[in-house]
């Protein structure tokens, strides 16, 4: 009897250090399970370092990519502007890997879906620039997450991912044919944000104060979709995340049935 296999879907590790010594490669759970529990396939965490991941490898072994929301921000230096101190920290190794892996994914037809820093990263692996402190442009809302008075962040998630704000879709775009609805309610955790998109980078979702929340690379073979919320969090009852997870794993699977028969995704 044959035994059927769940497609493959890499998910993107981020460095940390534990205990202030030990050098670890870590994603987190919720990513995880909103691939097993929602897109319906078998998650395999790749290092973001480039000494120890070989793209092309990991393309041949995968049927689509996720790359994660992350505590670090995306080096400056990767869109032309210089660094600095309270944009800390950064994740050299996690960039040059996750903009790469950008540009082959669209190029092989393999689905990838950016959530948060992946949306980020997506933006710069074309061209794109991003802003290191939304909150401080004019007009702007505080995006990061949730702190108490003291500054400390707040103890409970279901408060720290709780919906923000609201993001207009584009009519009869992907996410809103997706969604079938224009407006959209999100949580929101992050600080830095697209700037000026890249090229085939195109708007599809932009929350109430201007600050770009949905993008897709345009004629992309397959999947190829970002979000700024964490999507991550509660696909399992969220509506919305639900969908866009579900939408991920079909395409993950329609790339695993293209890699067994042999054939290039659809130009």
């Amino acid at each position: 009897m044959a035994i059927k296999s769940r497609p493959v879907i890499g998910v993107i590790g981020n460095a940390y250090r534990i205990e202030n010594r030990f050098s670890v490669q870590a994603a987190g759970e919720n990513n995880l399970r909103a691939v097993a529990d929602v897109a319906g396939a078998l998650p395999i965490m790749f290092a973001g370092a480039p000494d120890i991941t070989d793209i092309g490898e990991v393309l041949d072994i995968v049927d689509g990519i996720l790359l994660t929301g992350a505590r670090a921000n995306v080096h400056p230096i990767r869109f032309g502007v210089q660094p600095c101190v309270r944009h800390e920290p950064y994740d050299n190794g996690r960039d040059e890997v996750a903009l790469t892996m950008v540009e082959a994914c669209v190029a092989r037809g393999v689905p990838i879906f950016g959530i948060c820093r992946g949306l980020q990263e997506m933006n710069v692996a074309f061209g794109g620039t991003l802003h290191p402190e939304i909150r401080e442009l004019p007009g702007r809302m505080n995006h990061r997450m949730p702190r108490l008075e003291n500054g400390e962040i707040h103890p409970d998630p279901a408060v720290v991912f709780a919906d923000r704000h609201e993001v207009h879709l584009t009519s009869n775009g992907t996410f809103a044919s997706l969604l079938k609805r224009e407006t959209i309610s999100v949580n929101s955790l992050h600080g830095q944000g697209i700037e000026i998109p890249g090229r085939r980078v195109v708007v599809e979702g932009i929350a109430e104060d201007g600050t770009i929340e949905a993008i897709r690379i345009a004629d992309a073979p397959s999947f190829a979709l970002g979000v700024q919320w964490h999507a991550e969090y509660d696909p399992q009852t969220n509506p919305i995340n639900r969908t866009l997870f579900l939408a991920f794993g079909e395409a993950v699977a329609a790339q695993k049935q293209r890699r067994k028969i042999g054939v290039a995704a659809p130009a």
